[in-house]
């Protein structure tokens, strides 16, 4: 296989183009990212000498360099991780969201079909299904009903692939996954922002009364259930990948910082953020049943070895902490992040 792998060098993209290394040794993986604020090349620092691996600095936007990337390394497999994916920075920034994901999966998909790519996977969300209630799973035939800018350009991403499999036959799969968490996160989400403030005793922010409720999924575990879709996944459908893991954002915050010896004073509550989803929750039964995909890591095993990841690699998230990232947050969350 000689993949290419947009947004490689993002949270998701880089587990799993270290994963597909070590699973599949012999294929050649192109890492294709912009390296906006999230995309880190040190994420990747640990195989960039890999003969089997390459990084391209470029944009899925620009056409004529995604022409000639595909040429040059005869690519016919390509997985979608680009895209501009925190929620609060799409209600601030919705255009830029709109461009990337959007028009960018749609610019993927031109050259998937002219250059007769064998497979086009493009990596979603549950976003995209809105918003729960206390019980019932989101299944693959839950109707999209996206309630932030984030998720709807997810949700119009996934629209546009499905039309190229309709109209064009091309062999394209979406997978849809829980809220992951691991290394190489960046630290504006919830996980790794809350370890990291921890650890240097600053508040911890917490949206509204805390019990908005997450379905946690374990990285690597995503990642074995892409390769599998990869390789068996029947044209055209969509596949929902979840570990049946659900927590009340404050029972996570408060887990953590017990698990960290850090006292529960730390957590400020903030104003909600608008259209907040109460709770997502993901049904996985097809593809467990269809590809036989079972996740390998219970969240306690999980949680304890991403706080340990984030304890061994300060220089890591402390390199992270520029001036950028500090102004964006004390935008969003006032004086709870200094």
């Amino acid at each position: 296989m000689k993949l290419l792998v947009t947004g490689g060098a993002g949270f998701i993209g880089s587990n799993f183009i270290r994963y597909m290394i070590k699973a599949h040794p012999g294929d050649t993986i192109i890492n294709f990212d912009a390296l906006t604020y999230a995309g880190n090349p040190e994420n990747l620092e640990d195989v960039q000498n890999n003969p089997h691996y390459h990084f391209v600095h470029g944009d899925i936007c620009n056409e004529e360099l995604l022409y000639f990337v595909v040429d040059q390394f005869a690519v016919d497999t390509i997985v979608n991780f680009a895209a501009a994916s925190h929620v609060d920075r799409s209600i601030y920034e919705p255009g830029l969201f709109i461009k990337t994901n959007v028009l960018g999966t749609q610019t993927l998909l031109e050259v998937a079909k002219n250059k007769h790519i064998k497979k086009y996977l493009q990596i979603s969300t549950d976003e995209v299904y809105g918003s729960l209630g206390s019980a019932g799973y989101f299944t693959e035939a839950t109707p999209l009903a996206p309630n932030s800018p984030y998720a709807a350009s997810k949700a119009s991403a996934d629209m546009i692939v499905r039309s190229y499999f309709e109209t064009y036959g091309l062999d394209i799969n979406i997978t849809r996954c829980a809220n992951n968490y691991g290394p190489w996160h960046f630290p504006e989400k919830l996980i790794p922002l809350i370890i990291i403030n921890a650890l240097e005793n600053k508040e911890l922010p917490v949206y509204g009364d805390g019990k908005n409720i997450r379905d946690w999924l374990y990285v690597d575990d995503h990642c074995a259930a892409i390769d599998l879709v990869l390789h068996q996944g029947k044209p055209g459908e969509v596949f929902n990948i979840g570990n049946h893991h659900e927590m009340r954002n404050i029972d996570l915050v408060t887990l953590i910082l017990d698990k960290l010896n850090k006292p529960h004073r730390l957590i400020n509550y903030v104003s909600d953020r608008p259209g907040h989803d109460r709770r997502y929750a993901i049904d996985a039964s097809k593809i467990k049943a269809e590809l036989g995909w079972q996740p390998q890591y219970r969240f306690e095993t999980g949680i304890n070895e991403t706080i340990q990841w984030y304890l061994t690699h300060k220089k890591w998230w402390q390199k992270i902490r520029s001036g950028a990232y500090k102004s964006y947050y004390k935008h969003q969350y006032g004086s709870a992040i200094e």
